[in-house]
């Protein structure tokens, strides 16, 4: 099923948004942890030109919104670090690759405050052309938040999840999965394609951080209702 314009406007304008915060995190991250390397090439930042992929954020999203294709995909370039430069080259590698989705749940948990306020003060804004507006830019990006937060949790390299997987993996497991990196995108495109792993936890998520935006307001029957 074909998008609308508008429709293709705001989800690419939120998967924008989204991917930047993401991005952006991982470079205040290393910053904080003592490498400047993606601070000095402008990576702490929202501006979509530094952190854009020319595949992964535009031709791949873009192509998905407008034909309607199943399954959706989109990333940003990775941002470098230097592991000489971190305080403690164990531990703060887990700390930048969590910044990404822990800053895509933080985004996802304040749009979900935003469509509370929006939803408490939805029958005064019934008549305004103002208020579907802002349910649906919110309500996507929760929903794009959540992808990318469950997406790259994955502990499959080169996604952040690996990261957390390594820092507990004794040296033999280590080196048997760095074996495996080279078909580590093959395996992680099966996954996506071909099973739920990714849907069920996504799916959980999202109803859940909708419930917390809108029980108990006027808006809950027409978002939560069965």
């Amino acid at each position: 099923m074909h998008s609308s314009i508008p429709e293709i406007v705001i989800n690419y304008m939120c998967l924008l948004f989204s991917l930047c915060v993401h991005e952006a995190s991982h470079a205040a991250m290393a910053d904080r942890c003592g490498d400047p390397t993606g601070r000095l090439l402008g990576r702490v930042s929202l501006n979509p030109m530094r952190h854009a992929d020319p595949i992964g954020t535009v031709i791949l999203p873009l192509f998905a919104m407008i034909t309607g294709f199943r399954f959706f995909i989109g990333w940003a370039k990775p941002v470098p670090f230097n592991p000489r430069n971190l305080r403690n080259r164990r531990r703060d590698p887990v700390l930048i690759a969590l910044a990404g989705p822990a800053s895509n749940l933080l985004v996802a948990l304040f749009a979900a405050v935003v469509l509370r306020v929006v939803a408490q003060f939805a029958g005064a804004m019934v008549d305004s052309p103002v208020l579907p507006l802002l349910l649906v830019i919110f309500i996507t990006l929760i929903g794009i938040n959540i992808m990318l937060m469950v997406f790259n949790c994955l502990p499959i390299p080169p996604l952040d999840g690996y990261h957390l997987l390594d820092y507990f993996l004794p040296p033999s497991a280590r080196e048997f999965v760095d074996r495996f990196g080279p078909y580590s995108m093959l395996f992680l495109m099966l996954i996506v394609f071909n099973t739920r792993i990714l849907q069920i936890p996504m799916e959980f998520l999202n109803k859940g951080i909708l419930y917390l935006a809108f029980a108990g307001t006027p808006l809950y029957s027409a978002f939560m209702g069965h």
